[in-house]
């Protein structure tokens, strides 16, 4: 059976047919699926190159194609090709396909009244809350109060109907986005590379400099790298001498950059740009002396759970999925430079504490093993496959003339 997967991720085609990606979504990644179905048309954004930037992965490949919906970026963009994104996507599904919409996401609005008209079952992975990604401060935009109302009615609407749910969370997006059916969880992170995991931290120096680290894309502010930047100064002004470290790119980052200019950090904000995952990630987690997510908007942060297998004290915000993995007293309120620069300032003067939370981030983020990770994944694509089994057997016998046997 064939698995449909829909997701808002932006691709690369090149003139030769392949598909390429600069971190999540690679063919690697995609192959999970194939442990339960035969082959995976993945319906996504797709833009035409002339060649691959370098750094991207491959991600079509071997029983693993795109349906590519026309190109778009933003909602203008959307509605000016809505036509033909509704009728690209809604034609890479078919009868005999399983169906997994990755949401919150537009691409999946345009496949799902297909499937409701059908009858047809489909599963959803919800990896993301638009309800936090459309707060105040992570997008700017002047109809963003409409956009977090409707994109999380319709999330809600999706999970309600959908046959099975696996969520990024163990309860936080579940509780905001309930499927009454068959639900499991499962982080999408792979630290299955036997290199990713380090001894807990012994105790450390009182005195800075230090370093920081965040990752996490700069498209939008969701990951709130304003209010880091603006947390770093605060601690500059009370005598703690930070360096900040970012990993990630996107359109915020020249006004990242001159904000952290014009809060007097100068050369000691240093942005990596977009990194590919492995060596090079663990390399700038490993100069770090603590990991600092304050982001606005979160499903489960992958990234965290990178620098906890990192063996770094992590310090996060109190949204999504965050909660899940760190204590509250490792947490600050979301959008507060204030509340973040005193929390910084307790972790990084505290040894010992610093050696707890070391500790602490490499016993959690081996509850993220693959092998956990991979069995749930298994069981759910399983459910859905029978669910849809059922489904298109059903259909069969009501289309056969009276009489006729199977």
């Amino acid at each position: 059976m064939n698995v449909v997967v829909s997701i808002e991720q932006r691709f690369q085609r090149t003139p030769d047919g392949a598909v390429w990606t600069p971190a999540q979504g690679s063919h690697s990644f995609w192959s999970r699926y194939l442990a339960v179905f035969d082959s995976v048309r993945v319906v996504a954004r797709v833009l035409d190159v002339p060649r691959a930037p370098a750094g991207w992965h491959r991600a079509d490949g071997e029983r693993v194609s795109f349906a590519a919906v026309p190109y778009y970026v933003g909602p203008w963009q959307y509605l000016l090709r809505s036509a033909a994104v509704k009728r690209t996507a809604a034609g890479a599904v078919g009868p005999a396909d399983a169906v997994i919409l990755r949401v919150a996401s537009t691409i999946a609005g345009c496949i799902e009244p297909q499937l409701r008209r059908r009858r047809q079952p489909y599963g959803v992975e919800v990896v993301v809350d638009p309800h936090d990604v459309f707060s105040r401060g992570s997008v700017k935009h002047a109809l963003r109060p409409f956009f977090r109302w409707w994109f999380a009615r319709h999330l809600r609407r999706l999970c309600a109907g959908a046959c099975a749910a696996a969520y990024v969370t163990q309860y936080a997006l579940q509780k905001r986005y309930p499927c009454p059916n068959h639900s499991t969880w499962f982080s999408d992170v792979d630290i299955s590379d036997g290199s990713w995991f380090l001894a807990p931290r012994a105790p450390r120096r009182t005195e800075g400099p230090f370093t920081l680290v965040s990752v996490g894309s700069l498209e939008q502010l969701y990951k709130a790298p304003d209010v880091l930047i603006d947390a770093a100064a605060r601690c500059r002004q009370d005598g703690l001498h930070l360096r900040v470290l970012f990993a990630g790119d996107g359109k915020h980052r020249p006004e990242l950059q001159a904000r952290a200019v014009a809060r007097g950090l100068g050369n000691d904000v240093v942005f990596h740009g977009r990194l590919p995952a492995g060596e090079r990630i663990r390399a700038v987690l490993d100069q770090a002396d603590a990991f600092v997510l304050p982001s606005r908007a979160e499903g489960l942060p992958r990234a965290m759970i990178e620098a906890m297998a990192r063996a770094l004290p992590c310090i996060g915000s109190t949204v999504g999925g965050i909660p899940e993995l760190l204590p509250p007293e490792d947490m600050v309120p979301p959008g507060d430079p204030t509340a973040l620069a005193r929390k910084i300032r307790e972790v990084l003067t505290d040894p010992e504490r610093m050696a707890r939370m070391s500790a602490h981030s490499v016993h959690k983020a081996r509850e993220y093993s693959e092998a956990v990770l991979r069995t749930r994944r298994i069981a759910f694509y399983r459910y859905l496959k029978e669910k849809t089994e059922a489904w298109r057997i059903a259909n069969e016998d009501h289309d056969r003339p009276d009489g006729a046997s199977r």
